[in-house]
This record gives C-alpha cells, structure tokens and sequence, in this order.
C-alpha cells in the first residue's frame, strides 16, 4: 500500500500495451509497460499518446527531462509549479532505484496533504504519473541513479517552488536520515506546509 494513502481498492486500466494502477489518492497512477523481448534483447514503448489518453492521460507533454544522482540518499524535491505553469510529471528510471514521492497540494482535495510513495527502478520498469497540483521528489536508492520524466508545462522559473521533504506534518518515510541525505540548497531552504501559503 503507498505510504499516506490509507487502505483503498486499487483500480487498474488498461490500453494497448500500458496498464494503470490507482494509489488510494485521486490523480497518481503507477503504470507498467508491456516489454517485448527476443534473442536480440528486449524493446518497451514507454509511451504512446492514445493509450495514456485512454488510461486517464490525456495531458500533451512538451519538455522532456533527464537527472543523474551519484550518491545513495540523493533527494531531490519536493517540487512544484504554480498556475499557470502547472506540470504533470510521467517520471520513470533509466538506471538504478528510487523511492519516488508525490504530496497533493489541491487545496479542495480531501486528501490535500497526503502522499503516496511508490518504488521504481530500472529493473522494474515502472513508471509514476503525477498530476499537476501535486509536489514531486525522489531518493535514490542506489548509485549514479538516472530519471528521466515528461512534463506537461515548460519550467518557468518564477512559478518553481519547493516544500520541505522532510516536513513532520507529511509524515514521508523517505529511508533515509535528513543528515545523511544529499540535497541542494534550494531543497535545504524549502518552506514547510504550514507555511507555504496557497498553492493550487
């Protein structure tokens, strides 16, 4: 069960080769690839516009990014955009591991506040969406870990925020110590919830 979700009944889409599972929170969703393999090696569509649409996806993604992480503990968020700048975010690993994290800032939403965490690796190949209005980060959990995730809005510095990954009140078991963890200065000044103000 993802941390912060409460107990819930997974409910699971599926379209062409894509299949999608729910968190227990409205909007995430952790999806699995089919992965076609033969004596050459193995090939995975990692994305196809109709079949996400079809899954509840419907979003265009306009940038794609790329992040290495060298060290174990590497946290990088919790971040988000403001309208409207807003990005959902289709994050997947290239290599190595990461406990991937997603906190729902919709100030409407009964779960504003909670979180789901979920587990993806380059041995697993799964991959998170997380809808705009929610915060994003991760921790690696092995070394010279890379992500790579699709965005639906381009990164405008003036709507980029930040919340503590670490905040008491989120209650995220990251796994790992806030003085072992390597984070950059930006995500060592993040404001906690209580005082980050509206933020969608």
């Amino acid at each position: 069960m993802p941390d912060g979700a409460g107990p819930h009944t997974a409910e699971i889409r599926r379209s062409g080769n894509v299949e999608a599972r729910s968190l227990g929170l409205e909007g995430p969703l952790l999806l699995s690839v089919r992965r076609f393999a033969d004596s050459r090696g193995a090939f995975i569509e990692t994305y196809s516009r109709r079949d996400f649409a079809a899954i509840g996806i419907p979003d265009e993604f306009v940038q794609d990014n790329q992040s290495l992480s060298v060290a174990v503990g590497t946290v990088r968020g919790l971040h988000f955009q403001l309208r409207p700048r807003a990005q959902g975010k289709l994050v997947r690993v290239l290599r190595g591991q990461v406990l991937d994290v997603a906190v729902d800032l919709r100030a409407a939403s009964p779960s504003f506040g909670r979180h789901v965490t979920v587990d993806l690796s380059a041995e697993n190949r799964l991959m998170l969406w997380v809808p705009p209005g929610f915060a994003h980060g991760f921790v690696t959990r092995a070394p010279e870990t890379e992500i790579a995730y699709k965005v639906t809005a381009l990164y405008a510095p003036d709507c980029d925020r930040s919340l503590a990954w670490n905040d008491p009140a989120l209650g995220i078991d990251w796994g790992v110590a806030a003085a072992d963890a390597t984070l950059s200065d930006k995500d060592h000044r993040a404001p906690l919830l209580a005082d980050l103000g509206p933020a969608f």
